[in-house]
């Protein structure tokens, strides 16, 4: 992990939302809190190396998030959070090239070694 590893956390529930940057914050990394996808595009001007989302937030959900940076030179992965058990969600996150979906209530260890996997892999290619 880089010291400049910034990891933006897209999430209407503060609760969720505060536990996911907790959670990272004590791995280290830098954390930039969006309460949803529209703030979450603003920020994304800044360096951000990965980008956690929820699925259904309002007005912008994760989904018109990923189709709004794949659409620009934007390439970092995204890691999906919901509580959705719908299973066409993981056939429209596969369509986008989701790094991984994570069910709520996330579990710390499962995102800590998420986050760690992903950054390894986007850090190889």
């Amino acid at each position: 992990m880089s010291e400049k590893t910034q990891i933006l956390v897209a999430e209407d529930n503060d609760f969720v939302r505060t536990q996911i940057v907790t959670f990272l914050s004590k791995e280290g990394y830098e954390m930039i809190e969006c309460r949803d996808g529209e703030d979450a595009l603003k920020k994304m001007a800044e360096e951000v190396s990965l980008a956690i989302v929820d699925v259904r937030m309002e007005p912008l959900d994760g989904f018109e998030f990923i189709r709004s940076i794949r659409g620009s030179a934007y390439d970092a992965p995204v890691i999906l959070v919901t509580g959705d058990q719908n299973p066409d969600l993981l056939n429209e996150a596969s369509k986008y090239a989701v790094a991984a979906v994570l069910m709520k209530p996330v579990q710390r260890d499962r995102l800590i070694k998420t986050v760690d996997r992903t950054l390894k892999i986007a850090a190889r290619s």
